[in-house]
């Protein structure tokens, strides 16, 4: 198996779990409660050892086959899609491994379940919320963006008088405002959210 085909089937089955876990986001909107009701549902399945394994040996062939691509294909980079596939990509490798490395460290280090106030501790707390919301969201905009690229690339019919690129396009601006719908939902409508005590450790760490 090529390193092009690991990148393949290990996206896939990162992009099915992230479409999951925006999907969880976006129940931010409706409050803490129904997020985590949301993912204590999903959890089943992927908090299973096996899932969990497969999950984490995907995130790692994915980085790992990425960066090897990337290696040996920037030079060919020609058009404004192939620049934004190789940036978001490169993007979403650190985004993984330092996101997923936080999370391991919060479950078994710190011993925090992380639930919604894990994941928007950094965001609500002033001055780490300068770095965490840039961070959160380039990372949702860089996903989103890096299937854009793909599709442009990939897509080879028109839809509904829609070329590829303008399909691409699209996508990118669905990307945005859905970066922001999120942000909006884990800040309490920008209005701040109140963290638990157990969870302050991690508004002064670079998590």
């Amino acid at each position: 198996m090529n390193t092009r085909t690991l990148h393949y089937f290990s996206g896939v089955l990162i992009i099915l779990f992230v479409g999951f876990h925006l999907i969880n986001h976006t129940y931010s909107l409706a409050g803490a409660a129904a997020h985590i009701g949301l993912m204590n549902t999903l959890r089943l399945v992927y908090r299973h050892p096996v899932a969990e394994a497969v999950l984490l040996g995907a995130v790692a062939l994915q980085v790992v086959s990425g960066l090897l691509l990337v290696s040996r294909f920037r030079r060919q980079v020609e058009t404004g899609f192939d620049k934004l596939q190789l940036w978001t990509g490169l993007y979403l490798a650190f985004f993984l491994l330092i996101h997923l490395s936080a999370v391991l460290v919060g479950r078994h280090i710190l011993n925090l379940d992380t639930n919604f106030y894990f994941g928007v501790a950094g965001l609500n707390s002033f001055p780490v919320n300068l770095f965490f919301v840039p961070y959160y969201g380039l990372a949702i905009a860089a996903f989103v963006g890096h299937i854009a690229a793909i599709h442009s690339r990939k897509m080879k019919h028109s839809v509904l008088g829609l070329t590829p690129h303008e399909q691409a396009s699209i996508l990118l601006a669905l990307g945005v405002l859905l970066t922001i719908s999120i942000l909006y939902g884990l800040t309490n409508g920008f209005h701040g959210v109140r963290i638990p005590d157990a969870y302050k450790v991690l508004t002064k760490l670079p998590l």
